[in-house]
């Protein structure tokens, strides 16, 4: 299905160490490998136990610039793990870079940082720290957020904006036929999301955390875009 290698990413402090999403036999998890002289060491597991399934498998892999690792998974078919506390799935983690959970995370010994996501294929931060992250919606909507410690986002009561004060609106929605968002890039004041389904580029100015009106563009030249990324 979905399963495979999902997200990459190598720690700023660290460059020799390289982080891989994936999935494997029973589980999908996160694991670092050392890069020297041109080749990948021996693997370490940082964390397992993440759901897995024929789809909403998540796998954007992130560093904050607290240091910290950011790990999005989806709800592996099962809505009902994204507002379950003790299941990893339908979930943004977050963690120190070796796989321990940090002191100051909202939920006290776990590694959830928020919750009640379907499944997040995007993550990035702007330049005053926030967290943005895009996310596949079901039938109709699909959403930018912004990130806040230890809140829920509604998957699955609510899909897109649903004025519902229990759970946290997404800043930007759009229909999943434009969209089916993967992964997304911020420079300066803009998101950049790319789009799979939508098969374009959506650019979103963001300002205090509010979005703008979005723009698209190269609709269907390049097909389905997976990710976006600042050279």
């Amino acid at each position: 299905g979905e399963g495979g290698l999902l997200g990459l990413a190598v720690a700023p402090d660290s460059p020799e160490a390289v982080y891989a999403y994936f999935t494997a036999a029973e589980d999908n998890r996160v694991v670092r490998m050392p890069y020297r002289g041109g080749a990948l060491g021996a693997v370490e597991v940082v964390v397992d136990r993440i759901p897995k399934a024929g789809n909403h498998n998540g796998g954007r892999l992130a560093f904050g610039p607290d240091g910290k690792l950011y790990v999005s998974t989806g709800d592996a078919s099962r809505p009902e793990r994204a507002q379950d506390l003790d299941s990893l799935g339908g979930k943004i983690l977050r963690l120190n870079p070796d796989g321990s959970i940090p002191a100051d995370n909202p939920f006290d010994g776990s590694p959830v940082f928020s919750y009640g996501h379907r499944n997040v294929q995007g993550l990035a931060f702007d330049d005053d720290g926030n967290l943005w992250a895009s996310e596949f919606g079901q039938n109709t909507w699909d959403e930018l957020n912004l990130i806040q410690a230890g809140q829920n986002y509604g998957w699955p009561v609510v899909e897109g904006v649903g004025g519902d004060d229990r759970f946290v609106d997404p800043v930007a929605q759009w229909s999943t036929d434009e969209a089916s968002p993967s992964g997304i890039a911020f420079v300066r004041d803009t998101v950049f999301m790319a789009a799979l389904r939508g098969e374009r580029l959506w650019q979103i100015p963001v300002q205090d955390g509010t979005a703008g009106s979005p723009a698209d563009f190269a609709v269907g030249e390049f097909a389905r875009l997976r990710h976006a990324e600042v050279a």
